[in-house]
């Protein structure tokens, strides 16, 4: 679980599901992930089920609860990704869209960041982008990443951005 002033990731539960489908559902939000289609109730009981599993290996998409309001508004987390034969972690952050525009997305964001690269002990964290959300990019570079390259993706062209954790070792 982790924790920020204003919100809380924890793992998704099946009793999640409902919550989860209804994002997949909504095609504002959809449109700039994947290939910006949305899925059937069943397809995101399945997809549900790969994030569940993806927990075992420490990475995952998380609900996002805003504390103030005892409400999921979202769901962000680490994500497993595999970017030209190599694997990546992503920050990935989804928000409903009447949560857009308050700064919740960067301090999801921003929380993931010091999780990945503080607790976890990664050396580099990415968040792949369609380069027709500026609102992504926006919380990217808000969150301290910065464009490294453009991807050919199964969806098409998708820009990455990533910070890197410079670690100093004493020569003792």
């Amino acid at each position: 679980m982790i924790e920020t002033d204003r919100l809380l990731l924890r793992p998704y539960t099946e009793k999640d599901l409902d919550f989860y489908a209804g994002l997949w559902a909504n095609s504002n939000i959809v449109r700039y992930i994947g290939k910006g289609k949305t899925k059937t109730f069943a397809e995101a009981k399945d997809s549900l089920g790969h994030w569940v599993s993806e927990y075992e290996y420490g990475f995952g998409l998380q609900a996002v609860k805003l504390k103030a309001e005892d409400k999921l508004i979202g769901h962000a987390g680490l994500v497993r990704q595999t970017i030209e034969g190599k694997e990546e972690i992503e920050i990935g952050y989804w928000l409903l869209p009447d949560y857009w525009g308050r700064g919740l997305a960067k301090e999801a964001a921003i929380g993931l960041r010091e999780y990945g690269l503080e607790e976890k002990g990664l050396s580099k964290l990415i968040s792949l982008i369609n380069p027709n959300n500026p609102a992504s990019i926006f919380v990217a570079k808000k969150a301290g990443l910065s464009y490294e390259k453009t991807v050919r993706l199964s969806e098409g062209d998708t820009l990455v951005y990533s910070i890197r954790m410079h670690r100093q070792f004493s020569s003792s």
